[in-house]
């Protein structure tokens, strides 16, 4: 089975792929409109190639067109194929947000009051924290009546997940579980960066579809000798329909397996073969079926959960297989009949709420024995399954109830990341707030320190991504707000945590993006910023013991990771850990290609497992390390009970 490194490696290697055939196609398209500027020029000056009593052949005329005709179309063709596929990339530059944008889908806000649209936050919510991943934004598509979803973004940080309302009104909590289960899998499995280029990419081959049919309509009803632009038109509508075949058989070649992929992976994520294939069986019984009526369906088609177009040449284009094989893939024992009696007489669900009250002590310190090599560590990257979503369900669930409502709004979320990072003591909690002066930030964080100090260390990263949703909707001046009030507070108890300092890289690479990052380097490129983040979990994994010999454990951490990240004789000396040189180190590892991030994540396990065991705020900082690299790292000790870990 591939790791989350090794799918995000061959993610890249199709969008090379998807680049040949591209080409393949535009030179199919260039050759084609060339074929009629030469049929129309010899229409329009055949009786300069046909000498009296001869036919010349159509070939010999094509030939004696002058060659400039064909280089000037060609030229011109190319550049207006690669100018709309580059205009249609840079639209789509703000990812997961544009798409959603782009067919229409309005946003669901995090503190929303529909039931149904309280369920499917709750849902992707819980598969977020299960995946550790950031939560995605939520969209629903009010218009589109049919059975369908899609997650788009540039990276698993920035996703969106959206689903129509069909989606939301015909499907059970389970049904609708599995839909976001597969989504999930196109999230943690690198597609989305390739179905969102492939939206830009193609749309320069079906353009010239559009030209014709423009000079068709324009033309129709003419009788002042245009016929020649009719003719052209309705040539250059053949061969826009030609790029459009290529286009839906590149989407085809690339997307249907990984359909197949993305149903088995919801299985497994969910442990509930009834979710998918009740789904999938409600689309087969549905009128509406997946069908797309936005005007980007064709674009978008690869991208959605079901064939959100019909095609022609149905099997060879189809971006998705057959209903029928995808239900006896995923569960080859489903008995429709029984399945629907079973789904009639189920009692209507509960309304989705949190209710649960913590109890119980922080467990920071506890440390477990720690059963996994590093090479096994780093292959949890990316990976999902249904004991985590019933954990990530129950930490939700003794999450207090004010500080749940509080993450929704924009106007509070912030204040509970201040919370978190209060520290222990009332006057050394003090000392943080009294930084913040009298602002509203200040008073809220007050009001929310005693709900978030009852909550341990692997309360910390579900709660950021939680909140994450309605800060990224706040005005830009209360998220400098928010930055500056966390920096304040992490330096006015003169004591900066490693933990401390990895929140505050997340939450502003969260809050503040910067430009995407060409993921091509290697460790041995980035020496000193992976000598840095090593150091950085060498000193949480590490405490003194009987003698305070803590340097030398430290050391002998570091050289633990360095051998397992392949650098034991190459690692750069790391500067001091501070700010800004954790900061400038994980910002830089961002750009490492993704086996060599899968190497780097393996040599930090190393350095905090040396002694084979793990404590809980050791696995949270890792989970939060892992979070700024965009390597979503789920919950590592999901076997104990989210209750005893709050206090």
């Amino acid at each position: 089975m591939k790791t989350f490194f090794e799918h995000q490696s061959l993610a890249r290697r199709n969008t090379k792929v998807m680049v040949l055939l591209f080409a393949l196609a535009v030179i199919a398209v260039v050759l084609a409109v060339d074929l009629v500027l030469g049929a129309l020029y010899v229409w329009g000056y055949g009786e300069f190639y046909a000498p009296a009593g001869q036919t010349p052949s159509f070939l010999a005329m094509l030939r004696a067109v002058p060659a400039g005709v064909y280089l000037a179309g060609a030229a011109a063709t190319a550049a207006v194929i690669l100018l709309v596929s580059l205009f249609n990339v840079a639209r789509l530059a703000g990812g997961g947000v544009a798409v959603a944008r782009m067919v229409g889908a309005r946003r669901v806000p995090p503190d929303t009051a529909d039931p149904l649209e309280r369920r499917l936050r709750n849902v992707v919510e819980e598969m977020a924290i299960a995946a550790g991943v950031r939560v995605p934004e939520v969209y629903v598509m009010d218009d589109e009546r049919g059975i369908n979803a899609f997650a788009a973004g540039w990276d698993v940080s920035g996703a969106v997940v959206a689903v129509t309302r069909g989606t939301l009104e015909t499907l059970t909590r389970d049904e609708l579980q599995g839909v976001v289960a597969h989504e999930f899998s196109h999230i943690l499995n690198g597609d989305m960066r390739l179905n969102v280029r492939m939206i830009g990419v193609l749309a320069g081959i079906v353009f010239i579809a559009s030209i014709g049919e423009f000079l068709m309509r324009s033309m129709r009803g003419s009788r002042d000798g245009k016929g020649g632009l009719v003719l052209a038109g309705l040539g250059l509508f053949i061969i826009g329909y030609m790029g459009l075949f290529f286009a839906r058989l590149i989407k085809s070649a690339v997307a249907r397996q990984r359909e197949f992929l993305a149903d088995a992976s919801s299985v497994q994520f969910t442990r509930n073969p009834d979710g998918i294939a009740g789904a999938l069986d409600q689309i087969r019984s549905s009128a509406a079926g997946t069908l797309i009526a936005n005007r980007y369906a064709e674009e978008m088609s690869h991208m959605f959960f079901g064939a959100a177009v019909k095609v022609w040449l149905g099997g060879l284009l189809d971006t998705h297989p057959p209903l029928e094989e995808r239900i006896q893939r995923v569960h080859p024992r489903f008995q429709p009949a029984e399945y629907r009696a079973r789904r009639e007489a189920a009692p209507p669900p509960p309304a989705e709420s949190i209710d649960v009250k913590p109890t119980g002590r922080r467990l920071g310190d506890l440390a477990t024995t720690w059963g996994r090599t590093p090479a096994e560590s780093a292959a949890l990257v990316g990976t999902l399954d249904a004991a985590k979503v019933d954990f990530a369900a129950r930490l939700l669930g003794a999450l207090p109830d004010s500080l749940r409502t509080s993450v929704q709004s924009s106007d509070t979320a912030g204040a509970v990341i201040v919370a978190l990072l209060l520290a222990g003591p009332e006057e050394a909690m003090d000392r943080q707030l009294e930084v913040l002066g009298t602002s509203s930030l200040a008073e809220r964080a007050r009001a929310m320190a005693p709900f978030a100090r009852r909550l341990g260390a692997a309360f910390h990263l579900p709660v950021i991504d939680l909140a994450l949703p309605a800060v990224k909707t706040a005005p830009e001046a209360a998220k400098k707000e928010l930055l500056a009030a966390l920096e304040a507070v992490i330096h006015a108890d003169r004591r900066v945590s490693l933990h401390e300092l990895v929140v505050l890289a997340l939450v502003r690479d969260q809050v503040v993006p910067g430009a995407k990052i060409a993921e091509t380097k290697k460790i041995s490129d980035l020496k000193t910023a992976a000598a840095t983040v090593l150091e950085l979990v060498a000193r949480a994994g590490t405490r003194a013991d009987a003698t305070g010999k803590r340097e030398a454990a430290v050391q002998a951490a570091m050289r633990a990771g360095a051998a397992a990240m392949g650098v034991a004789d190459n690692l750069a000396s790391p500067p001091g850990l501070n700010l800004e040189s954790v900061r400038a180190a994980l910002e830089a590892l961002r750009s490492l290609a993704p086996m060599e991030k899968g190497l780097l994540v393996k040599g930090l396990f190393a350095a905090v497992t040396v002694d084979g065991t793990i404590r809980v705020a050791e696995a949270e900082l890792m989970r939060v390390v892992c979070a700024v690299l965009d390597c979503p790292l789920p919950p590592l000790l999901d076997s104990l009970d989210p209750a005893t870990l709050t206090a």
